[in-house]
């Protein structure tokens, strides 16, 4: 089916705005860039309703991070969900991924902890992945406070998508055991090369150049990184023993077959697995559901699945 005509509108929007591509500007201006089209554009009454936002510091790789506590306007305690937001490993924020937080935490009924990791280049990978590991495993021995109930779960999108994927795994090699990962169009095999690369590279909001880009700022000061370790590409991790999975893609995304090839090898790892590929998508569909009633139905079955693993 043709992209979702909401959605294309945004994409025309976008293009008509004549801007720059992301890749052949700097990091600050693509931070900036992606703040406009998410935190400056929502519109207030955008944004769910929740008990309490609070502001913490959480531990991180290398000192503390700045995070976010977000409660729902149900009783505990309830699970809680460590949120690592998307962004390429190069933008994004609390700020940009509010909406989603806030989602999370009222559809999933739960508490969602929005974690705020270092970003590159100015601190490449690994520095991500440690924030994540060190602030879930935080989490993991503080849930009574933060209002949990004992179930802790790891969510987030594109490159947070990735992140979380790689806490699962670590937090299962620590002995923490996860109530469930929800990995919304995820990077899991950034260096892999997959058909929808060629099928979606250009038209459709995250383009291969940007990829291409991100993965510079992120690795390439590494010139003889592990394509296939672990903590940058989850895809070649051992993958047994693995919390149960909700993996989401979108059809016209470069990076749907990342997401299809991760629930593949969770399902032949025995993993619990709910894939769903939405017709008519685009990457980044879970922030648009105000642009397009499709994008936000596809959220909307989204969060009610992760709802279910987590609370069955």
């Amino acid at each position: 089916m043709p992209v979702d005509p909401h959605l294309q509108g945004l994409l025309d929007l976008i293009e008509s705005a004549g801007l720059p591509p992301m890749s052949q500007g700097t990091p600050e201006a693509a931070r900036a860039g992606f703040r406009a089209l998410t935190v400056d554009a929502r519109p207030s009454e955008a944004l769910p309703e929740v008990d309490s936002v609070e502001e913490i510091v959480v531990p991180g790789g290398d000192g503390d991070r700045p995070a976010r506590v977000y409660r729902p306007m149900v009783p505990g305690p309830l699970p809680t969900i460590v949120l690592l937001h998307g962004g390429g490993f190069v933008i994004g924020d609390l700020d940009t991924h509010d909406l989603t937080a806030r989602t999370l935490a009222t559809a999933c009924d739960a508490v969602v902890v929005s974690v705020d990791y270092r970003l590159a280049p100015e601190d490449p990978w690994p520095a991500g992945v440690e924030d994540a590991i060190a602030a879930t495993r935080w989490a993991s021995s503080t849930l009574e406070s933060l209002g949990g109930d004992g179930r802790l779960a790891v969510a987030g999108d594109s490159a947070g998508g990735n992140l979380s994927a790689v806490v699962a795994q670590a937090m299962r090699d620590e002995g923490v055991g996860l109530a469930g990962q929800l990995l919304l169009y995820p990077v899991t095999d950034g260096h892999g090369s997959y058909p929808s690369q060629v099928e979606n590279a250009t038209g459709y909001f995250l383009d291969v150049d940007t990829m291409v880009w991100f993965d510079q700022q992120y690795v390439g000061h590494l010139p003889d990184v592990d394509d296939h370790d672990p903590r940058l590409a989850p895809l070649h991790g051992d993958l047994t023993g693995l919390a149960p999975a909700v993996v989401v893609v979108a059809e016209f995304d470069p990076l749907r077959d990342d997401g299809l090839a991760y629930a593949a090898a969770l399902s032949a790892a025995d993993v619990p697995v709910e894939l769903r590929s939405f017709d008519g998508m685009i990457h980044g569909f879970a922030d648009m559901g105000r642009h397009s009633p499709g994008a936000q139905a596809a959220l909307d079955e989204t969060c009610a699945l992760f709802r279910k693993v987590l609370h069955g």
